[in-house]
């Protein structure tokens, strides 16, 4: 509907206005400044007006974008807490160091970044002289996310401040040795430096914001003080594409996060080009964030600008910065004055004035170098105003000159991303710009040297006290090693007792297993579960109004199910991670609570159940990143399997997991069949994981929402169950001479075999004996370990081949997942190996149908079973085609 103008009515329209003849005296006025001042006048002072409603807390809509200028005015700028000749010292000793590091790995074609450092140097020196926390002092000091192409610019760092040596230097990225430097942040390959695993790009924003808030979960459940830990996550601005970059930004908001802050190096590069070639990317992003209820702080322009904004009386100057697409402005950077002041100025009148007041030196400076990142006073500002922020996070938008002091033929280049060295005459170019005492005859051999000013210089001394003023170096990592005691045994007793006559999903026996161990008294406060909004599907509500769901407000209403038993309870100190309709999230959940005993000193025990689908299918770079830190706790795909959730069809059908799982070194994955098989994988989960000798790795399990009766645990299979394989129940051959198979199942499928299992003994004469393959990817494993074994000299036979040494007739494995997911220990079977598995893609249908459709149901394992002993010849082959038109196949 339309007024009869043909405009569409604003939100205004449709309230009362108690005072029309004000309200047109208004847009009068409004309507004159056009008039007279012009447009731009009229904006300026609508915007102008709407900060000043914002900043007396008159409720406006927020402005997304504000002018292209510093958030913080030179003028307001705080005093500077340091001696910048000193950093600017150190800080090219850094830029120097970092881009010989990698100069010098060009001899062995390693590779290596120079040109992101290069710009972003001083917004991290700014951060470790001044403000990022480490780890010797009270608490647990800082989180940083470095971003990963500077990696090389923190290895200068540590090597100035005496944690790296020289020849580690030399070994940047030749790691084969044991005293090399990885590329990136990898924890688990410099375990002592790095916490957190950045390079795959959007992982660390969302990391980040995932940690600031489980800061806040151990503040609040009382587990930690981490009042005084703030994170600090470092991002390019071509980073910020990534959809996992942004994903969580209303999170951080909602939650008031004041903990955390975002530095985006804005050096409007990306890998091959400009970021936003033909708009802005800082003002994108200051109002992707101001939307999503972030603190913006702007460090676009460093003090040589300063005079050109002073002599901008009219604002033309102000309005062709908004104006000027980012490849234009970069393509200044690499152009002469004559060419800036024909194309920039010369836009408009008012800009030919003022460019005569400004002489080539100036225009050059503001134009070449000149950049709010580059200067430690613009950047102690912002991070100033950013840890002083209070009841929201902070994002700093710091502009940036890609490829900053290494030369005309770097900086600001499009293809400075994939260069990997310079000459000896560009060093000596940068040297002489850094005023570094390096000579000549340092390149005497044709190699760029390393520089330092020596252990007790000034620049180091400085150095060290100002790390030991803020609680030693950084980044690093340090594990303060807890062990937590073994819990209450109760709870594992009951799985192993088994269901009795009541049938009872394995999705329902994980859940039933953590609530008795939430209630244990040593340890039951670490558990942390993890849900992406279907708790309800895994039997979880029960937890809601025992354990609480975190909300960092609380519960502020009054619930609509509150006169029910399991209502829906948020509580400031609630124990679940309910995290709505994102496993991403979840995920970020889940690895912040599994490294807590790293970052924090403090072991969780964390377990994030989800639909089995979503979980490595969707989320297996984060599974990856998981293991780059070192995480530990419990993965549980629920509703596991092609078959077993009936009527979702293909996009819910998981076949694949386990598949994708075994790729990942540090997981260790279990797809058990019965309730007391999980007892007996938690437990040893939790001795591997969080005993004396604790393991960096983290369990997968896959459990099912069939519910079928759960056994007794017979005795003696501990070994079986953790190793992968137990014989479960042996075949009863009706004679002595009856042929024999073996039948290798997992998860559900079990449940097919058993009855496949009596098939072949009633209609067939067969003995079948059924093993419960609980972990395919664990026997795998052990067989590749023990042929590695046998590389070096040691007799080993694999766990598998021991296992079925003795069986006697040929071997079919059978599981709800495709079949190279059994297939993976194939070659380490000496039998006749055959595999059934659910192929292609899922549908919806029964259970019934589905496992028919696949050839997985106890006929079919029947029928394949027969094959397998007519090839051998131990039945007629006549067998088949019987079984096959008595079944109906």
């Amino acid at each position: 509907m339309t007024d009869p103008v043909g405009k569409l009515p604003s939100e205004l329209d449709q309230l009362p206005d108690r005072d029309a003849e004000e309200t047109a005296e208004w847009a009068a006025s409004l309507d004159a400044v056009t008039r007279h001042a012009g447009p731009h006048r009229a904006a300026y002072l609508m915007r102008r007006t709407l900060q000043h409603a914002e900043s007396a807390g008159v409720p406006v809509p927020r402005l997304l974008e504000t002018d292209y200028v510093n958030s913080i005015p030179t003028a307001a700028e705080p005093a500077f807490d340091g001696d910048e000749a000193l950093e600017a010292r150190i800080t090219a000793w850094n830029r120097w160091n970092a881009a010989a590091m990698v100069t010098r790995g060009s001899r062995f074609g390693v590779g290596g970044h120079i040109a992101t450092f290069a710009s972003a140097a001083w917004l991290y020196e700014t951060g470790f002289n001044h403000f990022f926390r480490g780890k010797e002092g009270d608490g647990s000091g800082d989180q940083l996310y470095i971003q990963g192409h500077a990696s090389p610019g923190i290895y200068a760092r540590a090597f100035l401040d005496g944690r790296l040596s020289e020849q580690q230097l030399d070994n940047f990225r030749q790691e084969a040795g044991g005293n090399g430097l990885p590329s990136y942040p990898h924890p688990r390959r410099l375990p002592w430096l790095w916490e957190f695993p950045t390079v795959s790009m959007g992982l660390g924003p969302l990391s980040a914001i995932y940690q600031a808030r489980f800061n806040r979960y151990l503040e609040n459940r009382k587990i930690k003080d981490t009042s005084n830990s703030h994170v600090w996550a470092f991002l390019g601005d071509g980073e910020m594409d990534e959809p996992e970059s942004t994903a969580a930004l209303a999170l951080a908001s909602r939650e008031r996060l004041d903990n955390l802050t975002f530095v985006i190096n804005c050096n409007l590069q990306r890998l091959d080009g400009p970021v936003r070639a033909n708009f802005k990317i800082v003002q994108e992003l200051e109002a992707q964030f101001r939307g999503a209820g972030w603190n913006v702080v702007k460090s676009l322009w460093g003090s040589a600008w300063d005079e050109l904004f002073e002599l901008d009386t009219t604002g033309a100057l102000v309005r062709r910065l908004r104006e000027v697409p980012d490849a234009q402005f970069q393509t200044y950077a690499t152009r002469d004055v004559a060419y800036i002041r024909e194309h920039f100025f010369g836009a408009e009148p008012a800009l030919v004035e003022l460019s005569k007041l400004i002489s080539d030196a100036k225009i050059a400076e503001c134009f070449f170098t000149s950049r709010g990142g580059h200067e430690a006073r613009k950047v102690y500002a912002a991070y100033r105003a950013a840890v002083e922020h209070k009841g929201a996070p902070t994002v700093i938008l710091a502009q940036t000159v890609k490829g900053y002091t290494l030369g005309k033929g770097f900086e600001s280049k499009n293809a400075n991303h994939q260069m990997k060295k310079l000459t000896i005459d560009e060093f000596k170019g940068m040297r002489d710009l850094l005023e570094l005492p390096i000579p000549d005859s340092a390149f005497a051999d044709g190699l760029v040297p390393y520089g330092h000013p020596g252990a007790d210089s000034p620049e180091v001394r400085y150095l060290t006290e100002r790390r030991a003023a803020l609680g030693g170096p950084a980044p690093a990592r340090r594990v303060r090693a807890v062990v937590l005691p073994e819990p209450d045994e109760r709870g594992f007793k009951a799985l192993a007792k088994g269901s009795g006559k009541q049938e009872m999903a394995t999705t329902m026996a994980f859940v039933r297993l953590v609530k008795d161990l939430m209630r244990d008294k040593e340890t039951g406060r670490r558990w942390v579960p993890i849900v992406p909004d279907e708790a309800r599907t895994f039997g979880m509500e029960s937890l809601f109004p025992s354990a609480g769901i975190y909300s960092p407000l609380g519960q502020t209403y009054e619930p609509v199910d509150r006169d029910q038993l399991m209502y829906y309870k948020e509580a400031k100190d609630g124990q679940i991670l309910n995290e709505g309709i994102t496993e991403a999230g979840a995920m970020a959940d889940f690895i912040a609570a599994s490294t807590s005993y790293a970052t924090h000193g403090e072991p969780m025990i964390p377990f994030y159940i989800f639909y089995s689908m979503f979980g490595w299918q969707r989320t297996a770079d984060q599974m990856w990143q998981l293991a780059d830190q070192l995480g530990k706790g419990f993965i549980v795909g629920a509703t596991a399997g092609r078959t077993t959730l009936t009527g979702e069809g293909l996009q819910h059908a998981d076949g694949h997991s386990h598949l994708i799982a075994s790729t990942n070194p540090a997981s260790l994955n279990y797809d058990p069949a019965f309730a007391y098989e999980i007892g007996v994988i938690v437990k040893d989960g939790l001795r591997r994981m969080y005993g004396p000798a604790a393991e960096n790795v983290f369990y997968y399990l896959t459990v099912y929402n069939e519910p079928k009766v759960q056994p007794a645990m017979p005795e003696g299979v501990e070994e079986g169950i953790l190793r992968g394989l137990y014989r479960f129940k042996e075949g009863v051959a009706a004679t002595a001479d009856a042929p024999r198979l073996q039948l290798l199942a997992s998860g559900t499928a079990i449940h097919w075999a058993l009855d496949a299992q009596e098939l072949l003994s009633s209609d067939w004469g067969v003995a079948a004996d059924v093993w419960s393959a609980t972990s395919w990817g664990e026997l795998r494993r052990d067989a590749l370990e023990a042929d590695e074994a046998l590389l070096h000299g040691e007799q080993r036979t694999p766990y598998v081949t021991q296992a079925l040494e003795d069986a006697p007739g040929p071997v079919l494995a059978v599981s709800d997942w495709m079949r190279q997911v059994p297939d993976q220990i194939s070659q380490w079977v000496e039998q006749d190996y055959s595999s059934l598995g659910t192929d292609g893609f899922g549908l919806s249908d029964t259970r019934a149908a589905a496992r028919r459709h696949f050839g997985v149901d106890a006929q079919s394992i029947t029928v394949a079973a027969l094959a397998q002993l007519a090839r051998r010849g131990e039945v007629p082959a006549s067998a088949v085609k019987e079984a096959r038109e008595r079944y109906g196949l």
